[in-house]
């Protein structure tokens, strides 16, 4: 048991080496040296092996990362995290400024902030009495994923606020984007082509890619790095202006980047994007632009939305590097969703440094539009510096040779029906065995969420494609130990294990069903208001569209997709296949019988009589929710065997802590 006099040091040596790490990553003025900062460290960590009961989630020694998660919950930013209209030109900048005066109904200068618009991912940081406590992604601005554990790994991410300057407020939101500088981008790759693994794009995708791992101690391997740039919401702390904001975090510990600037009007905000765009090919990370923000925070509240945008920013976008050369064929690629692609293949041409083959096309539309035509000598750029596509074709270049493209109207890699619903731009596929989408459709399948098939992994589900061995999602329920055993890293007794976790998924519920068979529109929820309203799956070959847009909450696309789903023969012998292989779906429960109803549970930690999705199912199916993250909105929190960073969060808001036994008895089964 630790004394008073140990709590004191730990406390003391956290601060200490908070300090230190601000004074490094933010400041860049270190005031001790490695070996003295090292000494602080081992000291610390030392503490904590000693005496467990004071290792937090928020200590430096936890940067290295905690367990790894079984899937990332969510997180509904208290302000919306916006996404911003583009500018690519000089004159819409102007005219952006225009508006502004126009809607203020003002002739005088605008005070503006401008920032470097690094090309990497936006999270939103929360603190809490000066605690880091959640971490997500922007996701669609609304809703993002919780990857608080590896956002801590992240050593510009401060774990506690420095006060040594001004107070930190109570509750602090702050916006900022995840990056990785190119030479780290660079290195990265060289190691994993040294160990055999795939490359990744760009720094974005490798920023992104580290982000979303579901072990944060791969995530605290990877180099990556924050500047911060905005807030949510606040409380204990005003603020005027963006300008202040961005001096003030600093004080508490946030790295800021240097080249932000004010502005006193418009074209002061030109003179910096000229300036930032000549020295951007010196800078250590890549930026696709600048963004401009209204300085005044009474303004922007004027100003407000409209539509995903606010009135009073605007990214204003670097020109993309171009190349010209021959369109030789245009090819179709179906991706893992079903949608077709059409993609030019050009005489190899070198841009930006990188030597590019192919463009996408994007869609049928794009291709019209352009008019372009295979043997056409097209424009090409590599949009936001990194994606390849075809701006133009030069048609004073045409020798009469170039040919027109169509679309197919069958599957190039499977022959199902070729689709574009009414308001899309999209070409699909509808056939649920297209190889080319069976590898994403058989993840989709086996997830956690859907039929919740244990050990059915990427590597597996490669092997089990590329040899021939399922050639729809049906197949997988009639593999046998002799198909299995012969595979890589398959032994009899993993074999074994597969098929009991096969023949465990086969009483889905209706929903989870639907859900698992990847009709495009039809999420996780939808899929529970299809299963209440249409009660067996028999139904669902019978529906029409009319019908379905009766239902609340459904609209035509949903209802077009579903539709077609059922009617396609090919989809009806996979599920009738999956029906003779033992999958037996059981029907909702009848409204009304609905004892949770407006009760919310959220799991944390192994459960030892169900799974966590069976737990999700039964909850569901008595009228209650189930949330993927901690809040106040959370009735019951059911507590398994090794509960992770949300059992913690759960005690410091005071929620309902119950075991699985409580649980049980709550819902009737014991």
């Amino acid at each position: 048991m630790a004394t008073k006099e140990i709590e004191e040091r730990v406390k003391w040596l956290r601060k200490e080496i908070e300090y230190h790490n601000y004074r490094y990553y933010v400041l860049d003025d270190p005031e001790i040296s490695d070996a003295e900062y090292d000494t602080l460290m081992r000291e610390l960590e030392e503490l904590e092996r000693r005496y467990p009961e004071l290792r937090t989630p928020n200590s430096p020694t936890q940067r290295v990362g905690a367990p790894p998660l079984e899937e990332f919950g969510t997180v509904t930013h208290t302000i919306p995290m916006l996404s911003l209209a583009n500018a690519m030109e000089e004159e819409e900048v102007i005219e952006f400024d225009k508006r502004i005066k126009r809607f203020l109904k003002t002739d005088e200068d605008i005070d503006y902030v401008a920032e470097p618009k690094l090309d990497g991912v936006a999270v939103e940081l929360v603190y809490l009495k000066g605690e880091f406590v959640v971490g997500s992604t922007r996701g669609d601005g609304v809703t993002g994923e919780d990857i608080t554990q590896n956002l801590r790994t992240i050593k510009t991410i401060p774990l506690h606020l420095i006060e040594r300057e001004e107070p930190h407020p109570e509750k602090l939101e702050v916006r900022g984007e995840v990056y990785m500088e190119v030479e780290d981008f660079k290195e990265l790759n060289k190691k994993r082509q040294q160990s055999g693994e795939s490359l990744f794009a760009n720094p974005r995708n490798a920023a992104a890619g580290s982000l979303r791992q579901l072990d944060p101690s791969i995530t605290a391997q990877r180099p990556l790095k924050i500047f911060l740039y905005g807030i949510g919401e606040v409380r204990g702390r005003e603020f005027e202006s963006q300008w202040e904001v961005l001096q003030t975090l600093p004080k508490w510990g946030f790295r800021v980047n240097p080249l932000v600037r004010r502005c006193d009007d418009i074209r002061a905000t030109i003179d910096y994007y000229k300036e930032i765009n000549e020295l951007r090919e010196e800078l250590p990370y890549e930026m696709d632009g600048v963004v401009i923000k209204v300085n005044s925070f009474e303004l922007q509240n004027r100003l407000g939305e409209v539509s995903r945008s606010p009135r009073w920013a605007l990214a204003y976008k670097f020109p993309a590097k171009e190349a010209t050369t021959r369109i030789i064929d245009i090819k179709v690629q179906v991706g893992r969703t079903g949608a077709l692609t059409p993609v030019a293949e050009m005489e190899p041409v070198r841009i930006g440094g990188v030597e590019v083959k192919r463009a996408t096309l994007h869609n049928q539309d794009e291709i019209d539009k352009k008019d372009v035509r295979i043997g056409d000598t097209a424009v090409v750029q590599r949009a936001g510096d990194v994606i390849p596509e075809v701006v133009k074709v030069i048609k004073s270049k045409r020798s009469g040779a170039e040919r027109k493209f169509t679309m197919p109207e069958k599957c190039p890699v499977c022959g199902a029906e070729v689709v574009r619903l009414p308001g899309e731009a999209i070409h699909r596929c509808v056939g649920i065995s297209c190889p080319a989408q069976l590898k994403g459709r058989i993840r989709h399948f086996a997830s956690k969420r859907a039929m919740d098939i244990d050990g059915l992994g990427v590597k597996l589900i490669d092997q089990l494609v590329d040899k021939g061995l399922v050639k729809n999602i049906a197949d997988l329920y009639y593999l046998s130990e002799d198909d299995l055993i012969p595979l890589e890293r398959m032994a009899e007794k993993s074999a074994e294990n597969l098929l009991d976790a096969l023949q465990r998924s086969k009483h889905p519920s209706l929903a989870r069903f639907i859900y698992a068979l990847g009709i495009r529109h039809v999420g996780e929820h939808i899929s529970q208001v299809l299963a209440q309203r249409l009660k067996s799956l028999d139904k669902f070959y019978r529906v029409t569209e009319e019908e379905l847009l009766e239902i609340p909450e459904i609209g035509p696309e949903v209802a077009q997709s579903v539709v077609r789903f059922f009617r396609e023969r090919g989809n009806q012998e996979v599920i009738e296949r999956l029906q003779k292989a033992g999958v037996q779906i059981a029907e909702p429960k009848r409204q009304g019988e609905e004892p949770l109803k407006g009760i919310t549970f959220l799991f944390t930690g192994a459960l030892e009589g169900m799974t966590r999705n069976e737990a999700k199912d039964l909850v569901e199916q008595l009228g209650g929710e189930v949330a993927t993250s901690v809040g106040k909105r959370v009735d019951y929190v059911v507590v398994g065997k090794d509960p992770g960073s949300k059992y913690a969060k759960a005690r410091e808001l005071g929620l309902k802590i119950i075991d699985e036994g409580e649980f049980k008895r709550l819902i009737g089964l014991t």
